[in-house]
């Protein structure tokens, strides 16, 4: 796939549209879809991920849609040498969601770490086999992704991370996938092995379903320097863990630009207008209304609103985050019970793998 609007489904515009029909019958059926999301443990999670991923996340358990989410540990070392602190970031993650509102004791979200769940990664041989190193090599995320790691020597690991997405993915025969159009080629690569599969194993029976994208509605949240999306590593992010302090610090140096009436113009004024979808996000008021409401009080103003918005919607969180620290056995068996119940799952869909390929003893 050489551009990422080609897609099997069509145009990325036909992708939105079966999106958006995806969204009305999940509400209406949500026990007919099993959504599988998940992060990798390189660190605390900042303010854009609540916005763009999180809070969908607990939409989508709230609507009781049965939800796995893999903490994809294996995957930080297809493109950093570092991995002292893989285990704490994993909890650090946990306690993230959990702040959030993500609730594995409501039984339909699973939280686990991909390296806990060896059944999960026989999956990837089989998987393996039933793709090209053309189209491997045509995947344009992964290009990017090598391009933004600064490697100059790619382990097989970054090379095959479709393919583990993959096995992420249809291990627990997720059905839905919440996405961005950038992350769309890996979900097209996770379609057509899951058809690949039916078809030369199987028989056409379907062991696994064809992952349809649940595209994201979040605005894209820039970091504070204006120009490029929110990153610890670009050290443009608010930290969910930061303290209402650091908060007004961090938003002291966000970039806005030298017009003193405040006005939502996404492309002309791309810095201020990120500022206000920040406001709007903690308050749901419009973008234009605020900046109406702010008029000639300029940035300073702008921030100042930002930062007690932002930190008042805040607030529940970091309290929430304070309590799950303080009780790391509680995150502990958050992370065993996931990691039990993946397991189970995984087994089972690995005995239905081992049956198709006459495997069986």
């Amino acid at each position: 796939m050489e551009n990422n609007d080609k897609m099997e489904y069509g145009t990325y515009e036909a992708a939105v549209e079966k999106s958006n029909k995806l969204e009305k019958d999940i509400i209406a059926n949500p026990l007919n879809y099993r959504v599988l999301t998940g992060d990798r443990p390189t660190g605390k999670l900042h303010i854009g991920h609540l916005f763009g991923s999180l809070q969908n996340r607990v939409r989508l358990q709230g609507l009781g849609v049965p939800t796995f989410i893999v903490i994809a540990d294996y995957q930080v070392l297809t493109d950093r040498n570092t991995f002292e602190q893989i285990s704490q970031n994993v909890k650090e993650l946990t306690i993230d969601y959990l702040a959030a509102g993500l609730d594995p004791e409501k039984g339909r979200t699973v939280i686990f770490p991909h390296s806990h769940v060896p059944e999960l990664n026989q999956l990837l041989l089989p998987f393996l086999t039933l793709v090209s190193n053309a189209e491997l090599n045509r995947n344009p995320t992964v290009k990017e992704e090598i391009q933004a790691s600064g490697q100059k020597s790619i382990n097989a690991g970054m090379y095959t991370y479709p393919v583990h997405q993959a096995a992420d993915i249809l291990f627990c025969k997720g059905n839905v996938v919440p996405v961005g159009k950038d992350q769309l080629p890996h979900l097209e690569l996770t379609r057509t092995i899951a058809r690949r599969f039916n078809e030369r194993f199987a028989g056409g029976q379907i062991i696994f379903p064809e992952p349809q994208p649940l595209l994201s509605k979040a605005t894209m949240i820039l970091g504070l320097d204006g120009s490029q999306k929110m990153s610890k590593s670009r050290n443009n992010a608010i930290m969910l863990s930061a303290t209402e302090d650091e908060t007004a610090q961090l938003i002291k140096r966000a970039k806005t630009d030298s017009e003193r009436l405040i006005t939502f113009e996404p492309e002309r004024r791309p810095e201020v207008a990120n500022l206000l979808n920040l406001i709007s996000l903690s308050t749901g008021e419009a973008p234009e209304a605020i900046a109406a409401r702010i008029g000639e009080g300029g940035g300073g103003m702008l921030k100042k609103m930002l930062t007690e918005s932002l930190n008042d919607y805040l607030r529940p969180h970091r309290e929430r985050r304070k309590q799950l620290e303080a009780d790391p056995e509680y995150i502990r068996e958050v992370l065993r019970h996931g990691i039990s119940q993946a397991r189970e799952i995984a087994s089972q869909t690995l005995s239905e793998v081992r049956k198709a390929m006459n495997m069986e003893i």
